[in-house]
């Protein structure tokens, strides 16, 4: 098979967060496959075919993806964020598993910058202990499942990434998870809605849990609810305050810090590989 798939993420904002190996992917792709906003904002390119699509065909996307391939066509399926977050490339995944006719194409996923990385980044450095990313879309997965996902999270004291919050055809699970949160973590609880982080109208907002509105919220906002060790720094001439999450946690009831302190630097243990973190 002469085709390629190239699964790429575009970052969740401004051009220049796209990494140069995903601009020369859409460079080279003789056909661009991807939701249609998405699509709207990789660079024309003449004679390359664009086949946009609605938000929930994610597995027909994929599906169309591989069969340009078999035909030789180079294929740059599109992403926003990184695609392995709660994106295109688990769709593809799922059509390799489910053919395996397609097995042997080229397949390639290109990394992105993930919505909760860049929100972090413009807040500080709430992820910087450990955390976990939640869909809230119960379209693919049952809700009492999200609620249980929810609170195992919050009970192991988590940072909690929400991705897909609120939508119009899901406008009220928002408001659920934030009362299920409130019955598990101290009122004083850091919270921040970052929507659109990179784009003209990039929006942020800090508070607590016990003062937060979920109303505020859609599907271009991503929510960091903190750990009961995350804090905010206060700033001077009334900016935005600091919010971060140490990278030490005390010993449970002692208040001594669990062991010393992690070097300085992005670090995982021995053996171990720190995961890449989006929404697709």
């Amino acid at each position: 098979m002469s085709g390629r798939v190239l699964v790429v993420g575009l970052g969740p904002g401004p051009d220049r967060w796209r990494t140069p190996e995903v601009s020369e992917a859409l460079a080279i792709a003789t056909d661009l496959v991807g939701y249609g906003p998405y699509l709207d904002r990789c660079p024309e390119r003449p004679g390359q075919a664009r086949h946009g699509s609605d938000n929930r065909v994610e597995l027909d996307r994929a599906r169309l993806a591989l069969d340009l391939a078999r035909a030789g066509r180079t294929v740059a399926v599109v992403s926003g964020g990184d695609p392995g977050v709660f994106a295109m490339a688990a769709a593809v995944m799922e059509a390799l598993d489910a053919d395996p006719s397609a097995r042997a194409l080229d397949v390639t996923v290109l990394p992105g910058i993930s919505a909760m990385q860049a929100a972090a980044a413009r807040l500080g450095a709430p992820l910087g202990h450990d955390f976990c990313a939640i869909s809230l879309s119960d379209n693919l997965k049952p809700w009492p499942l999200v609620v249980r996902r929810l609170t195992a999270a919050a009970e192991g004291d988590f940072v909690i990434a929400l991705y897909n919050p609120a939508s119009k055809a899901r406008p009220t699970r928002i408001f659920e998870a934030f009362d299920l949160m409130r019955t598990l973590k101290a009122g004083a609880t850091p919270v921040a809605f970052a929507r659109a982080v990179g784009r003209p109208d990039e929006r942020l907002i800090v508070t607590t849990l016990a003062e937060a509105d979920p109303s505020v919220v859609d599907m271009a906002t991503c929510v960091l609810i903190g750990s009961s060790e995350s804090r905010f720094i206060p700033r001077p001439d009334g900016a935005r305050p600091w919010l971060y999450t140490p990278r030490s946690a005390p010993v449970s009831g002692s208040g001594v810090p669990s062991g010393d302190p992690a070097p300085s630097g992005d670090t995982a243990p021995s053996g171990d590989t720190a995961p890449s973190g989006d929404t697709g």
